[in-house]
């Protein structure tokens, strides 16, 4: 991938100035401004304030347990969702080229390792004190998981996961790469009979995943082209009142956002909502979410079958067709969902 920059100490040079014109301005939106991803400028703080860690991801993860209560963050260009707990119970299934891993807990997560390719600990000073922090990308230089240490987190086991998956190589070059353009089936080429009818015999919410690679569809044409019955544009600020009824009435909720290389789940309720410009956010003391509402384009409440009848949820996608965000009402596994979740969408317009 072509940089504007020819070597690291030129872009280094170079952020060095915008950190001082502009000392409140965010790393990612720092590289956004010099043209190169947030892990080409990561990259020049190795030797000082960043260590590069090995390739051994899954393992990794596996060791966040040890670190006690932490803050992970995951982020796509719409929406961002912190989280403060513990990682708990860690799965991981799949074979090595294509593990996944299933994190429940406090923290919530389902990890894609092969998005995965970067690894980094960071050691910053902030205006509130050092911050010390794991950082995770994918190969076109951008973030899939960040997980910040907390105060009453391990330090001890924080020093020694370092020691453990510190990479030989400190040089502060990296490779970046493009991920390929998925090819999807266009309106004229589905057939129509068989995605309604495959949609109406789904058993669960996961058949859906199955069913789009089956007719190699963009997840927005599939809600886009099914029938009202199943799916149907709404508002594109909906969340908007979804998340001030659920604060207001105490629904529990979930919320999935997330990036190629991970998804992060918010379950249960939501209290504190605070709209700044573009922004809607939820502000509460274990969970954030920040929303960018300039960055959602469209808004369809969906409607899957399941042996426990319908599974609803509102949808954002972004200007690009890609996913920002998913709300749900929160429900157990052989429990059909609430109906006041099921009303709350269908006041939606």
């Amino acid at each position: 991938m072509e940089t504007l920059f020819e070597t690291t100490n030129a872009l280094k040079a170079a952020w060095n100035e915008l950190k001082v014109s502009q000392p409140q301005l965010r790393i990612r939106d720092a590289a956004k401004k010099l043209g190169v991803s947030e892990a080409e400028l990561l990259v020049t703080g190795i030797g000082e304030q960043v260590v590069r860690l090995n390739a051994d991801f899954a393992n990794q993860v596996l060791d966040f347990p040890k670190l006690g209560k932490v803050m992970a963050l995951t982020r796509n260009e719409g929406c961002v969702l912190e989280h403060k707990g513990t990682f708990q119970k860690i799965d991981l299934m799949g074979a090595s080229t294509n593990q996944i891993a299933t994190v429940i807990g406090p923290i919530e997560q389902r990890i894609f390792f092969s998005a995965w390719r970067f690894g980094f600990a960071v050691s910053n000073e902030t205006s509130s004190g050092p911050q010390s922090s794991l950082q995770y990308f994918d190969k076109e230089g951008n973030a899939v998981l960040k997980v910040f240490l907390q105060e009453s987190s391990d330090y001890e086991a924080a020093e020694q996961f370092l020691q453990s998956f510190r990479d030989e190589n400190q040089n502060s070059q990296i490779e970046l790469g493009k991920f390929e353009a998925p090819v999807y089936s266009t309106r004229g080429e589905l057939d129509f009979s068989a995605f309604s009818q495959d949609w109406e015999n789904m058993k669960d919410t996961h058949d859906f995943f199955g069913m789009l690679r089956k007719y190699k569809l963009n997840r927005l044409d599939a809600v886009k082209w099914i029938d009202d019955k199943w799916a149907y544009e709404v508002d594109r600020l909906s969340a908007r009142k979804v998340l001030e009824v659920a604060s207001s009435t105490q629904l529990p909720i979930m919320i999935f956002a997330g990036n190629k290389g991970n998804i992060q789940i918010h379950q249960g309720k939501v209290k504190t909502i605070r709209q700044l410009g573009d922004w809607l956010n939820v502000m509460d003391p274990e969970f954030n979410l920040h929303l960018n509402e300039a960055e959602v384009a469209s808004a369809y409440v969906v409607h899957k079958n399941t042996t426990e009848g319908l599974v609803s949820a509102l949808e954002l996608f972004d200007h690009s067709g890609e996913m920002v965000a998913q709300f749900f009402g929160l429900r157990k596994p052989g429990i059909p969902q609430k109906p006041e979740w099921k009303a709350l969408l269908d006041s939606l317009s």
